[in-house]
């Protein structure tokens, strides 16, 4: 019985928070820039481009989905991630492999998969969500982008 309470009582919370976008703490004005070391995979500007993400950025926005071959919530993901970009236009949809950009997922503090970046024209976090995303919370995420 008392297992069951536990394992409810971290379970709840972990599904309520499971795929929702958000702002950061070290978020300065919803967007993350560079830290104190330059860190981020990003330019001084708090930008990633097509150099770091391996694809071009949408005119609009971009969703950047951080995957892993095993991930079965990584492929429901990827999968509404392009329903969106089918639906909002300028919307571009960037999958990256963690694994092979280790040095990149470090850089961008990523510690499960997935996780979706939702970048501005410009190539600037504007919102982070980790786990699998609702098709509605990834389109009120872009609101924060374009």
């Amino acid at each position: 019985m008392a297992a069951g309470a536990a394992a409810s009582a971290r379970g709840v919370p972990h599904r309520r928070r499971n795929g929702r976008a958000r702002v950061r703490e070290r978020d300065e004005g919803g967007r993350l820039g560079a830290d104190e070391g330059g860190r981020l995979g990003a330019d001084e500007g708090g930008r990633l481009g097509a150099g770091e993400l391996g694809g071009d950025l949408g005119e609009r926005a971009t969703l950047v989905q951080f995957s892993s071959a095993f991930c079965a919530p990584c492929r429901a993901t990827r999968r509404i991630l392009r329903e969106v970009v089918g639906v909002v236009p300028g919307v571009a949809h960037i999958e990256i492999d963690a694994e092979a950009r280790l040095e990149l997922v470090r850089e961008l503090g990523i510690v499960r998969t997935p996780t979706v970046l939702v970048l501005d024209a410009e190539g600037r976090i504007v919102r982070r969500a980790t786990g699998q995303p609702r098709k509605a919370d990834v389109i009120a995420a872009l609101g924060a982008a374009v």
